[in-house]
């Protein structure tokens, strides 16, 4: 079968494709054929890393859906032929999470992930994929899909009548934005380009700020509010947009934090959150139970993810590039 490798003697690119062996189901696990896989900004930090110790030879990207394709013996859930997806923590299935479940993101320092065309993981890591979508739109799900609903409804408890932040046009800000116009939420979003923007009015978006016209636009965003500020936050940029997001906040709001899209700086000032008794919700991805549970909602109000860019199998390495760019509204995918 065609795999992608991470290398760090492949150059910039830093990934060279391969052929290896299938790779044959054990006792409870589950063989699938790769149909898409997408790409998130985590992967960029990954590929900077390649050489770094422990990535050389590692199968990259933690998102993708496909068909089972063989079962190994125990295996009751799944039968060959059963679309699926992949979780993006092999290993946490429900419950709480735990530090242990680290180890077992895929794609990443311990775990390959699914930049291959057939990969066996555990019957217990996948999900169904929802029957109106393809396997392209399905393969956004594992980790952006995931994350904004973990974060916003899961945790958070976003719902009607709430004001949802959202910082950016990526994979996990317009899932948040799709699942606040589903769930009767207002939606805000700030971007630096006006194009992206009226996109995103048509998503369901009510107030729209440019930052690149507005660099205040915390400010912008409380006098569109009449001074009450956003329910729900979601922190994506990190030290370059916090200070603005703690000043955004409604009392007794919610800030999710996911991103570090501005890099890693200086701690902002938590001063605010006591006095408007607002909260700050640390969340990296989901469980097996919150996909399957996203899943649900998905199929109930139709809801598509939205696709920026499908590349071939071979053009994977322009696919990280497309994804470094940032120009990118939704999400970038590979198709096999």
């Amino acid at each position: 079968m065609k795999t992608f490798h991470l290398n760090g003697d492949a150059g910039a690119g830093g990934l060279v494709r391969a052929e290896v062996s299938k790779p044959e189901p054990a006792n409870g696990e589950v063989r699938i054929r790769v149909e898409a896989a997408s790409l998130n900004y985590r992967d960029l930090l990954i590929l900077d890393r390649v050489g770094q110790g422990g990535l050389n030879g590692r199968v990259p990207l933690s998102d993708g859906a496909g068909v089972v394709d063989a079962i190994g013996s125990d295996v009751q859930q799944w039968r060959p032929g059963d679309r699926v997806a992949a979780s993006f923590f092999r290993d946490w299935v429900s419950g709480p999470f735990k530090a242990s479940y680290v180890a077992s993101a895929l794609g990443g320092n311990t775990m390959d992930g699914m930049l291959a065309e057939y990969v066996v993981l555990p019957a217990t890591a996948l999900v169904s994929v929802p029957a109106h979508l393809t396997s392209v739109e399905a393969a956004t799900l594992p980790c952006a899909g995931v994350t904004a609903w973990h974060g916003l409804i899961a945790r958070a408890g976003m719902g009607k009548g709430d004001t949802l932040l959202v910082q950016g046009t990526g994979g996990v800000a317009l899932f948040g934005l799709q699942l606040a116009a589903a769930l009767g939420a207002r939606a805000i979003v700030i971007s630096s380009s006006d194009e992206k923007l009226d996109r995103a009015k048509a998503m369901g978006a009510s107030i729209l700020i440019n930052y690149r016209d507005t660099p205040d636009w915390d400010v912008a965003l409380m006098q569109a509010t009449d001074g009450k500020g956003a329910s729900h936050i979601l922190e994506l940029g990190g030290p370059g947009t916090y200070d603005r997001s703690l000043r955004s906040v409604a009392s007794g709001g919610k800030i999710v934090q996911i991103g570090v899209l501005t890099g890693f700086g200086p701690k902002p000032d938590l001063a605010r959150l006591q006095w408007e008794n607002a909260d700050i919700i640390g969340v990296t991805v989901g469980s097996v139970e919150h996909f399957t549970t996203m899943n649900r909602v998905l199929t109930e109000h139709t809801i598509h993810p939205v696709v920026d860019r499908v590349y071939g199998f071979d053009e994977a390495p322009a696919a990280y590039a497309h994804l470094r760019t940032g120009s990118h509204f939704g999400k970038v995918v590979v198709e096999f």
